[in-house]
Formats: structure tokens, C-alpha cells, sequence
């Protein structure tokens, strides 16, 4: 799956408007999350703030590299792998999908209209399904 240039641009111009609140965001996100699947809190250890920071810093990275899957898939691979050694299971990527969706239309408000929302749900689309491929090759090769 590829992004088209007009979704690299709405998503690159919606996280411009998010990365000034990119704190209140990502706790936001991890509300959210924890709101639809409680279940999940035993994944995530340490400073809940560190962690949204990171994921802000993360999510950033991988917007900037839209137009570079050659740079992006990598990463994402490797991400991927390593989620599934933390415990993530397919089911948990439709969550966190979810929930990223809800904070980023609470927190853009009138700017999440529906072309943005379609975009941002492509480029998840990419990361998650990449993300995804990657841990179930690690899981395949640790008991295959």
C-alpha cells in the first residue's frame, strides 16, 4: 500500500497543528486507549509521561518519512518486531487505531474534517498492517 501525496499532505499539516500540544495529546491517546481497553495498562511500565513523549516523537518521525517508505518501512518493521516481544497482539492495533482517530478529532476539532480523518487512516493503515507483518514473522521464526 502506498500514500498518495494529497494524504501526506493533510496528515503533515494536521500533526503540525497537534505537535504544540503534542503533550496534552498523547496523554489524551493513552486515556483514550486505556478508556476502550483497561487490559492494556499491564503493557506499559515507567513514567506514563515519558511514554507519550516518545509516542508523540514517534508518530512524528513516521509523518515525516510519509514520502520515504523506503526509509519509513524499516522502522516500522523493526517497531514491530520489538512490540511483539512487549506483548501487543493484532487485536490491540484496532484499539490504539481507535483511539488515535478520537484524539486526534478532539484535538484538532473542525480541522479533523473528513478528508483528513480518511488520510489519517490510510497512513495507520500502513504503519499497523506494517507493524503487524513484522511480529508475526519474529513469532513465526521464535516457534517455527
Amino acid at each position: 500500500m502506498s500514500l498518495r501525496t494529497t494524504q501526506i499532505s493533510l496528515v503533515r499539516r494536521s500533526f503540525a497543528l497537534i505537535e504544540p500540544i503534542a503533550e496534552q495529546a498523547g496523554a489524551l491517546f493513552y486515556g483514550k486507549l486505556f478508556e476502550a481497553d483497561p487490559g492494556l495498562r499491564r503493557l506499559f511500565h515507567g513514567d506514563m509521561q515519558a511514554q507519550s513523549h516518545k509516542l508523540m516523537q514517534m508518530i512524528g518521525a513516521a509523518v515525516a518519512l510519509l514520502d520515504q517508505p523506503e526509509r519509513l518501512l524499516p522502522v516500522l518493521r523493526q517497531l514491530g518486531a520489538r512490540h511483539g516481544g512487549y506483548g501487543v497482539q493484532a487485536v490491540h492495533y484496532e484499539t490504539v487505531g481507535a483511539a488515535l482517530i478520537k484524539t486526534l478529532a478532539q484535538g484538532l476539532g473542525p480541522a479533523f474534517n473528513a478528508e483528513t480523518r480518511a488520510a489519517w487512516l490510510a497512513v495507520y493503515a500502513l504503519v499497523s498492517g506494517t507493524m503487524q507483518s513484522a511480529c508475526d514473522l519474529q513469532l513465526a521464526d521464535i516457534s517455527g
